[in-house]
């Protein structure tokens, strides 16, 4: 069993992207043995409406909850963002949240940023961060975005420890730093061997709190199989990896 909670589908402004629909994703995913997907839409991150993100989103998925998981892009300094949460959950039947707050123009510690995440918790959602979408050494000029911080992750948690939080793509945080919790950090940036960022946050913070992703479309799925293959940590470590510590938090029995 896998599951990869860092997919999205869309387009990029900025570069072309491959394989960035729903049914070339399902593709990906049954190349590369992956079950599930939690995935989010590029084109919330520059839509000024980011809901019509969603609302996409809900349709290219409608027909692959099996195996697709969409979650939702609000923006807490878009007037109404509450009935759109209302509809996002209600209506369209999505599944989590996924914020950019280098984007939006926001800190995740405003309050009105809490008052979305707390929105979302009470719900009993997910709620994911990408410290970074792309490369900042080689995005394009008018991508102005920078890499979060690690502090902003750590002051997440301490904020907001009962919220079920998943951090993408991210790279540098001490696991001995962050505050107890229900919470997963995806691998797709950490490495198995040189610097072994996965063993050693396994052994500060704990092996139930990392969880698979690939990021695709932006990157190839390979690097982040590779590293469940060669990581020297027992079997059970890492099936936890691989899916039973993101099917946890999703509140997916079984993986299912």
């Amino acid at each position: 069993m896998l599951i990869d909670v860092n997919t999205y589908i869309g387009h990029w402004p900025f570069r072309q992207l491959r394989h960035n629909t729903a049914e070339a994703l399902l593709r990906r995913m049954d190349q590369h043995g992956i079950d599930r997907a939690v995935v989010g839409s590029i084109h919330g991150v520059f839509y000024k409406n980011v809901h019509l993100a969603n609302e996409e989103l809900a349709e290219q998925t409608r027909n692959h909850r099996d195996r697709l998981l969409p979650f939702a892009t609000l923006d807490p300094n878009y007037p109404g963002w509450e009935e759109d949460l209302r509809r996002c959950a209600e209506d369209m039947g999505l599944s989590g949240l996924r914020l950019f707050p280098q984007y939006h123009g926001y800190a995740l510690d405003d309050s009105a940023a809490l008052e979305l995440v707390d929105a979302a918790a009470a719900l009993g959602w997910c709620v994911q961060v990408p410290m970074r979408l792309v490369d900042r050494r080689q995005r394009h000029r008018f991508d102005l975005a920078e890499d979060l911080p690690a502090a902003t992750f750590e002051q997440a948690l301490n904020r907001r420890p009962a919220v079920k939080w998943m951090f993408l793509n991210t790279l540098g945080l001490n696991g001995a730093r962050l505050a107890a919790g229900e919470f997963v950090i995806e691998i797709s940036r950490l490495t198995a061997v040189l610097q072994r960022n996965i063993q050693d946050f396994a052994a500060t913070a704990g092996v139930e709190h990392l969880a698979f992703g690939t990021g695709m479309p932006f990157n190839t799925p390979e690097p982040a199989l590779l590293k469940l293959e060669i990581l020297d940590l027992p079997a059970p470590a890492a099936e936890r990896i691989a899916w039973r510590n993101a099917a946890a938090l999703l509140g997916m029995e079984d993986g299912t």
